[in-house]
């Protein structure tokens, strides 16, 4: 009998920590220019299948890791449905609500759905469940929904999306092999225990603030988009990066959101995703991903929170990106093992929000039809009630602010805050 194909330690954390009111599922909007739904469809079932990961379901043992098998199929799991309209504000919002609907445990962990308004395609939302796949993953799965990747077959490896995420310092990680590599020899582990303990070195504590509460099962969704390039060099006037135009960008959106209920915050503090790899394919998904905890300022110019946010990104840069997450696995599994990891997420004070950058591809196509904007829908988990997720796409960044409506019902004024900060950023 051949070995089970058992879940890394990384995706069983994704796993055991999927115990909130609402699922860890994550996933992107494509919003199409049109197109026949039927054929769309047709194609988002055709490709999706051909990916390993997607044709196979999770087996939960009593005992032990859980392991991969092969499904019985996948055709219920794409499906269409009719959109109130085309505008993208409500597209963002079906989504939404599509993503909190909880994924068959006996079938593959993903769906999709196709939003048809008007006798025409007019989005995709792709949802899959954190354990099969990270960011990086993510954007392996849509390089092979594209037309511009070769269509997955029933093996190989597939195409390899040089995509990498941005830090906290906004350089790219390493690659999917080093990792690897550096841990065979004692210099190695060494250095990436360091690496780990410098991603989590940052503050110990976040201010207390209302958007600190217990999340329910609801989310909202909010898109807004600025010209990439403009970010980029007004960044990098200030001596920064993307990313820390982005965490300047978050911050201020919440100070300001805080600020209208009364409550006046120095500073708040942000969990920003740290990729282990620059790329990987489809026959490696899976999650290799740390934190790391940045203090952003909410009093003074922008322009001078940016130079400070950038000035402590550099400090701790290293080359072993997302070596925070063999340090916080470990922690994690034992306190979903004993049943507090819900406890302790829903009083943690560490961190006010999550902020997920990503660079996607050039602009792609679905089944001939062009994709105008991709749209990046992330977790809420515990007592972080409001998070931002961005992705840069055929020459724009968009981030799309997810909220608990009932703890933030300011869910589109924090996006719109989101993009008046980005665009006095992007002033140079």
């Amino acid at each position: 009998m051949p070995p089970k194909d058992r879940i890394s330690a990384a995706d069983a954390v994704e796993l055991a920590t999927d115990v909130g009111p609402a699922p860890r599922n994550v996933g992107v909007v494509l919003l199409l220019d049109g197109g026949d739904p039927a054929a769309v469809a047709e194609t988002v079932h055709e490709r999706l299948a051909g990916v390993p990961a997607f044709r196979r379901r999770l087996v939960v043992p009593r005992f032990g890791r859980p392991y991969w098998v092969d499904a019985a199929g996948t055709a219920n799991l794409v499906r269409r449905q009719g959109a109130p309209s085309g505008a993208d504000p409500d597209l963002v919002a079906a989504a939404a609500t599509v993503m909190v609907e909880r994924l068959d445990p006996a079938a593959p962990l993903w769906r999709a759905v196709v939003h048809e308004h008007a006798g025409a395609a007019v989005a995709v939302t792709l949802v899959m469940h954190h354990v099969l796949a990270d960011g990086i993953g993510g954007l392996a799965v849509l390089a092979d929904l594209a037309d511009e990747g070769p269509a997955p077959g029933p093996s190989g490896p597939g195409p390899s999306v040089g995509a990498p995420t941005a830090s906290a310092s906004g350089a790219s990680a390493p690659a999917a092999s080093a990792p690897a590599v550096a841990t065979r020899t004692r210099p190695g582990r060494l250095h990436r225990l360091r690496s780990a303990f410098a991603e989590l070195s940052g503050p110990r504590t976040a201010p207390r603030c209302s958007l600190n509460a217990p999340s329910g099962p609801d989310r909202a969704a909010h898109h807004v988009e600025v010209p990439l390039d403009p970010v980029r060099t007004g960044a990098r006037a200030r001596g920064g990066t993307i990313n820390d135009a982005l965490l300047v960008a978050a911050g201020d959106a919440l100070g300001r959101t805080l600020a209208e209920r009364g409550e006046h915050l120095d500073d708040v503090v942000v969990s920003v995703a740290v990729s282990a790899r620059r790329s990987t394919t489809r026959a490696e998904l899976g999650n290799r991903v740390g934190v790391m905890t940045v203090r952003v300022p909410l009093t003074g110019d922008l322009g001078d929170r940016l130079h400070s946010v950038a000035a402590d990104s550099r400090r701790r840069k290293t080359s072993a990106r997302g070596a925070s997450a063999a340090l916080l696995g470990p922690a994690f599994r034992l306190l979903a093992a004993t049943g507090l990891f819900q406890w302790f997420v829903d009083r943690q004070r560490m961190v006010t929000t999550f902020l997920t950058n990503l660079r996607g591809p050039a602009e792609v196509h679905l089944g001939g039809v062009r994709v105008r904007a991709l749209v990046p829908i992330g977790i809420l988990a515990g007592n972080v009630t409001v998070a931002f997720a961005a992705l840069s796409y055929a020459g724009r960044l968009g981030v799309t602010v997810v909220s608990d409506p009932a703890v933030v019902p300011e869910g589109d004024r924090v996006a719109e805050r989101v993009r008046a900060a980005l665009t006095e950023l992007s002033t140079g």
